[in-house]
């Protein structure tokens, strides 16, 4: 199942990260683990945030997809089930 993984960074631990260069290698290797179809960042709500899109095969896979963004940067996380345009219309043609 396809989810958008939100993950809304702690200032303090974020821009610790960032002061001593560690936040390069943080997001290539939270990256790199989870392998998301997309990743995008930005600011919501004053804070950074990573919106990563990730097949999810087994919901077994939600820690390893969380626990770096929690352990490292103080993160608040939120995992929302989502659709790509084929899976809409695989879902619509159920309907009928």
């Amino acid at each position: 199942m396809r989810v958008l993984l939100k993950a809304s960074m702690n200032t303090e631990k974020a821009n610790d990260a960032i002061r001593s260069g560690k936040m390069p290698q943080m997001m290539e290797e939270a990256l790199g683990n989870i392998k998301p179809e997309a990743a995008y960042f930005t600011l919501d709500h004053g804070v950074r945030t990573a919106y990563l899109v990730v097949d999810l095969q087994d919901s077994s896979q939600m820690p390893a997809m969380g626990e770096p963004f929690f352990l490292d940067l103080g993160a608040e996380i939120d995992m929302t089930p989502v659709m790509n345009a084929d899976d809409l219309q695989k879902g619509l043609s159920q309907l009928r």
